[in-house]
């Protein structure tokens, strides 16, 4: 076992120490700098503590040697064992960061989510991430705050464990970005709620066993007529239509889900019916910061690669990096990617705050400036960077998906609009 660290919240925290299938937390802690985006330095963080690197080094051994050795692979075939994959996670503590202790989770705040989120962006592909996120950040946040006892035993326990892997039901193919116009039903009939409707673009959908599902569950107005409710993957009626083809995030399955009379019971309601619109715009926030976390460190991790090739690739004699127009662009993207470092929203959102506004604003900048750093760093590969041998590429195609998938650019400046007072009124 490791050594124990020395922890505010040594209770939750020592859980780390004993729980990792690819052996221990660091026993040591560097107080050395070291870069986790950009010029962070260990002991003088903005917002991480020794605990936070132990944590992230931790995971760091899992994707090293259980993770990234297979990526290409599940590239190729199209989808990654998420049972495996999330077992592995779950024994690991990293499945429940922030979750309460007593359904397995760690008990720590929402920091050391970002940690995890940061660290996964070292996995070499943009699915996968997304796929762990999805589980931790998107299908179960409204369940842990909201769910009765008996839900968070039944969904939540074995989803932060790893032994459920959970998908979230929003998007329907009319119903993307625009959350309250979803057309799916669960409709109660005596101790039941019977579900007809469809969902789109449900990222885990092939594999999951429960799904976070959003439905109209009165005819009243569309913000209060909706709930959450959680709905067995196995129930009789629900048909996964068709794994979807995707132009990225090839190794994380996206299904169309229809629902042909699914009977759930009542008790699988999350929190208060007509709630379901609140609890997952609640939800959003967190996704939306765990993803530009991810994001960032992907793209750091872009242009140290891209450095490394115009180091070596060499044209007109000299190397392409010498060229003033290259090194000029990658410092300016670099200066980007530090200057979206989300430090203040992260320790807002820890307090309490509302943070929609800002957490809009920094996935509508993450999803663009991830656009950019893919188009150009692609460009300095040449030829090779057309090819799907290289990182560059893979990022290129898969970080494309920020800009749309949960709440497109158009919807983010929208909510800013409307925190602004600059919406037209109706």
């Amino acid at each position: 076992m490791a050594q124990r660290l020395n922890l505010v919240v040594s209770r939750h925290f020592s859980k780390l120490t004993s729980l990792s299938s690819t052996g221990k937390l660091a026993e040591n802690v560097s107080s050395k700098p070291k870069t986790a985006s950009g010029s962070e330095i260990t002991a003088d963080h903005l917002l991480y503590t020794p605990e936070h690197f132990a944590l992230k080094e931790s995971l760091k051994k899992i994707i090293d040697q259980d993770i990234n050795p297979y990526v290409d692979q599940w590239e190729a075939e199209g989808i990654f064992p998420a049972h495996k994959v999330f077992k592995l996670l779950g024994n690991a503590g990293f499945l429940g960061v922030n979750k309460p202790v007593e359904y397995g989770g760690l008990g720590l705040d929402f920091s050391y989510s970002i940690a995890v989120s940061e660290e996964l962006g070292n996995i070499r592909c943009g699915g996968i991430p997304m796929a762990i996120g999805v589980q931790t950040d998107m299908a179960t946040p409204a369940l842990a705050r909201f769910g009765s006892t008996e839900l968070k035993k039944e969904f939540l326990l074995p989803s932060i464990m790893g032994d459920k892997v959970a998908c979230l039901g929003v998007s329907e193919v009319g119903a993307g970005s625009d959350v309250a116009t979803i057309k799916t039903n669960a409709v109660r009939e005596g101790d039941e709620y019977v579900v007809n409707g469809g969902k789109m673009w449900t990222t885990n959908g092939t594999q999951a066993d429960w799904m976070c599902l959003l439905a109209n569950t009165s005819d009243g107005p569309s913000h209060k007529n909706k709930s959450l409710i959680c709905l067995p993957m196995n129930s009789p009626g629900v048909h996964i239509a068709r794994k979807i083809d995707k132009m990225g995030m090839r190794s994380s399955d996206t299904a169309e889900v229809f629902f042909d009379d699914v009977r759930v019971p009542c008790k699988n309601l999350i929190g208060q019916e007509g709630m379901g619109f609140t609890y997952q715009m609640l939800q959003f926030q967190e996704e939306r910061l765990w993803a530009c976390g991810n994001i960032l460190t992907m793209m750091d991790n872009i242009i140290q690669e891209t450095i490394q090739y115009t180091r070596q690739r060499k044209i007109f004699k000299m190397p392409v990096l010498y060229h003033q127009s290259v090194h000029f662009r990658l410092a300016e993207l670099e200066t980007e990617i530090e200057l979206l470092a989300l430090h203040r929203e992260y320790a807002l959102y820890i307090k309490g705050n509302d943070v929609t506004k800002l957490a809009s604003m920094a996935k509508l900048k993450a999803g663009r400036l991830s656009r950019e750093v893919g188009d150009s760093c692609l460009q300095y590969w040449g030829g090779m960077g057309f090819t799907s041998d290289v990182l560059v590429s893979r990022f290129y195609r898969d970080a494309r998906l920020l800009s749309i998938g949960g709440g497109a650019d158009e919807v983010m400046l929208s909510i800013i609009c409307k925190y602004m007072d600059t919406l037209p009124k109706k």
